[in-house]
């Protein structure tokens, strides 16, 4: 029966220097941080620069489209005033002609002022006569029609966008522009003064006159508001594309580095697991087998271009099923012996091992199953037992051949000689045979630690087992039925033929038997069994007693050279025994039960090259 246990705990070797693959390098890592920040700051500003010029160009185009507006105004307003100059207008008409022109969307007023800035003409008629806070002289560079704008602060605190130029109302008449504008505006303030106003008419005209046009910026600053949000977002946008793909591409470098150290990787653990000296089998959660190495197929005798993606159940030797139906029942790693017949002429001891492959929460990812040979490790330490177990004996028995056969010999003449000289005193004639038989005795101590001692040969024949059991049970028929025992034969295995060496196997059953015989001093049953071994290719042969049985503590050591528990036993016979049936390529185990009985189980296989 198979004993499962834990492997402990170990801590794994490091790999060999020789083919290592080198450890994942860091420093991608620890400089992707830095590869961002030093790309956003080359980009930040770029972007920056280009979002604020494009606000600028906006706020530009929206003051050249109010000076465009202001510029036809003014225009419009002089071109009206031309007609009036040569309508003869009244001053009433000309402030509804600023009136008029006023009412057009985002204009917050028109109106005109002299040199010293006090108001002529206005939109509002309460700022007519009023000295204007914000006036300035226009500029004279590029001519009398220099268009200029400024923002300043309006009614409500609003921002206005003004702009202004000397005003020129040109006409028909051989004046002089600005002097047709001063004599309109003397004429009209002096023809019909206002109550409401008389500084406008003590006070003379002072040159140029100024004309103002003002529009209300609230619109513009929301509309130059919203671009900048519309600006910015886009420059956002521009940014974080330009970052993802910087990053995208970071990303696709070290994809790219990862994949050949993957693929390196791989190589190297496939080399590792295709030359390791032990089986290695993994196994995916249907138990379809997904890898196995040149070591496995060779003990297993599977061939990796079949073997791969079968059920374990459809290639697997039928030996290793169990092993393999209990791990999932298990934690942690199996460990065990099992002889597993791989061929039906070989079996073969193999220690196994098994893990389940788990993930962090206990799902199942498959197996893994490691297989080991462990025939030269059998066959090496049967003969390092054997070696030492014939190292003392043979020590023993080359001093007890030479010191006691020798001397034997003579004592065995002496004793024959006084036989045959002192024939008619039957007392003499006594003790004659009884130094007779002790030194036959004697010498069959001697013979079996000598062959004890040496290696045993063998000559093997194929040999019908049913057949030669029944002639084995024939040589003790004598010393049976003097002892009362009875014999029986149970063949569970028909037609079973044994290549063996039957001198060496009759050898062992002879002394089973005898042992058993000496066992049922008031008789009992001896049953020789035969059955099928628990692996094909292997037969099990079981001598049965009803005897004495032997004490628990005395069976660890029945095979021991010179241990007995007879008072004229010599302690070789099961020693020899054991020797032989190793020899056979078998093993012999012994159960037994203290005033029940003894049962000996001989393992042999039906072929010799098949060890058991």
């Amino acid at each position: 029966m198979s004993r499962f246990r834990k492997q402990p705990q170990t801590t794994p070797r490091p790999l060999p220097s020789s083919g290592q693959i080198p450890p994942v390098s860091r420093i991608g890592e620890g400089l992707l941080p830095w590869i961002f920040i030093g790309a956003l700051i080359i980009l930040l500003p770029i972007f920056a620069f280009s979002t604020l010029e494009n606000i600028q160009r906006s706020n530009e185009n929206s003051a050249r489209l109010l000076m465009e507006k202001g510029a036809a105004l003014i225009r419009s307003f002089e071109a009206g005033t031309r007609i009036g100059m040569d309508m003869q207008w009244s001053r009433r008409q000309l402030q509804n002609l600023i009136k008029e022109t006023a009412k057009q969307p985002d204009i917050v007023y028109i109106f005109v002022s002299d040199a010293e800035g006090r108001i002529l003409a206005h939109s509002s008629p309460g700022h007519i006569g009023k000295t204007y806070t914000h006036f300035i002289t226009p500029c004279k560079e590029g001519g009398n029609r220099t268009l200029q704008r400024r923002i300043v602060d309006g009614p409500d605190n609003r921002r206005v966008f003004e702009v202004f130029r000397e005003f020129i109302p040109a006409g028909g008449t051989h004046l002089q522009p600005q002097v047709q504008a001063q004599v309109l505006f003397y004429k009209l303030f002096r023809a019909s003064p206002d109550a409401d106003h008389p500084q406008a008419i003590l006070s003379p005209l002072k040159n140029p006159l100024v004309i103002y046009t003002g529009f209300d910026m609230s619109g513009i600053e929301a509309a130059r508001e919203k671009e900048a949000r519309s600006a910015l977002l886009m420059g956002a946008a521009l940014l974080s594309i330009a970052l993802a793909g910087f990053i995208l591409l970071i990303y696709v470098q070290n994809h790219q580095a990862t994949r050949a150290l993957l693929t390196r990787i791989k190589a190297f653990s496939d080399n590792v697991v295709e030359n390791m000296p032990i089986g290695l089998i993994a196994m995916d959660p249907d138990n379809r087998i997904s890898t196995i190495n040149s070591a496995a197929e060779g003990i297993l005798g599977l061939e990796p271009a079949k073997a791969t993606g079968k059920r374990v159940s459809q290639i697997m030797p039928p030996d290793l099923r169990p092993f393999l139906r209990s791990l999932p029942e298990r934690r942690g790693p199996v460990e065990t012996e099992i002889e597993c017949q791989v061929a039906p002429n070989r079996l073969v001891p193999l220690e196994v091992n098994g893990s389940v492959l788990r993930d962090a929460d206990g799902g199942s990812h498959g197996s893994l199953l490691l297989i080991k040979d462990l025939s030269e490790v059998k066959d090496l330490k049967r003969e390092v037992a054997k070696s030492q177990r014939l190292a003392s004996i043979g020590k023993l028995a080359a001093g007890v051949a030479h010191e006691i056969r020798n001397p034997l010999s003579s004592v065995k003449g002496f004793a024959t000689y006084f036989k045959d000289r002192y024939r008619d005193v039957p007392e003499d004639q006594e003790i004659a045979d009884i130094m007779i038989q002790e030194v036959d005795r004697l010498n069959r101590v001697v013979t079996q630690l000598l062959e004890l001692s040496k290696p045993i040969t063998l000559t093997c024949r194929d040999i019908p087992l049913q057949e030669f059991l029944n002639d084995s049970l024939r040589l003790i028929n004598t010393a049976a039925d003097a002892a009362h025992v009875k014999r029986h034969l149970d063949l569970k295995a028909e037609d079973c033929i044994l290549n063996t060496d039957a001198d060496r196997l009759s050898q062992v059953l002879l002394n089973l038997y005898l042992n058993a015989i000496e066992a049922m001093p008031q008789g009992g049953d001896l049953t020789i069994g035969l059955f099928p071994g628990a692996t094909s290719g292997q037969i099990v042969i079981r001598v049965t007693d009803t005897g004495t049985g032997i004490d628990p503590s005395n069976l660890a050591h029945i095979f021991d050279p010179y241990f007995t528990t007879k008072s004229t036993g010599t302690g070789l016979g099961l020693a020899i025994v054991h020797n032989i049936v190793e020899a056979l390529h078998g093993r012999i185990t012994v159960r037994s039960r203290e005033g029940k009985g003894t049962a000996f189980n001989l393992y042999l296989p039906l072929n010799p090259a098949i060890r058991t």
